[in-house]
């Protein structure tokens, strides 16, 4: 499973990289989709690129991520057996679909101790792009 990062805002967009961002519910910088690994999303990721990070995601950090910035309808935080139940739907599925009871997008924080080098550039000289599995890094500090 891929977790896709916003990093950078809307000034400046072509189109179809708006409509894009808004397929994969990524509408405002620092939010979190969880997203199946297959073409049709690889394709839509690698189209929103200069402006995305993105990784495979671990069962540690997934289960921290759905605890710490989980919410249900009415933007309620999850209690820690709802949190459980919905991580074990998770991981039973290997895939995240938007009916297990919470909001499909993880409202993150900018990372602690900033970013570490230029947001503009890709990774490793920046933060855009590709991380595979150093995602689990910057998730856990925008936690």
């Amino acid at each position: 499973m891929y977790a896709v990062i916003r990093l950078r805002g809307l000034v400046g967009l072509r189109k179809d990289i708006v409509d894009t961002l808004a397929m994969l519910r990524l509408h405002r910088k620092m939010h979190c989709v969880l997203l199946k690994k297959d073409e049709n999303m690889l394709g839509m990721i690698r189209k929103v690129k200069d402006y995305v990070t993105w990784g495979e995601i671990d069962e540690d950090t997934l289960k921290l991520l759905i605890q710490k910035r989980g919410r249900k309808e009415g933007n309620k935080r999850l209690e820690t057996s709802e949190a459980e139940v919905i991580f074990d739907k998770i991981m039973a599925d290997k895939e995240f679909k938007g009916t297990l009871g919470i909001i499909p997008v993880f409202r993150l924080t900018p990372p602690s101790g900033g970013f570490k080098k230029s947001i503009k550039q890709h990774y490793p000289k920046g933060e855009l792009g590709c991380r595979q599995e150093k995602i689990n890094e910057l998730l856990k500090r925008m936690i």
